[in-house]
């Protein structure tokens, strides 16, 4: 992270910065095992099913789609 900050492009120095800022989540993440993908899945088919209704359906509906969904 030093030899990144002290490089001249500055692009990287926000993402350095921002590590730093977290450096126990950034480590923590790294070195365990455990991951997050299953649940950022959900979100996403969320998300998608949401987009998908937009302006043409009502909460109950989406509700309905996704908890009765595959």
């Amino acid at each position: 992270m030093d030899r990144v900050l002290a490089d001249d492009p500055p692009a990287p120095h926000s993402l350095v910065n921002g590590m730093k800022r977290d450096l126990d989540a950034v480590t923590t993440g790294l070195s365990t095992p455990w991951s997050s993908g299953q649940v950022e899945g959900h979100v996403t088919r969320a998300e998608l099913l949401k987009h998908m209704g937009f302006g043409r359906a009502d909460l109950d509906l989406l509700r309905r789609r996704i908890l009765h969904s595959p």
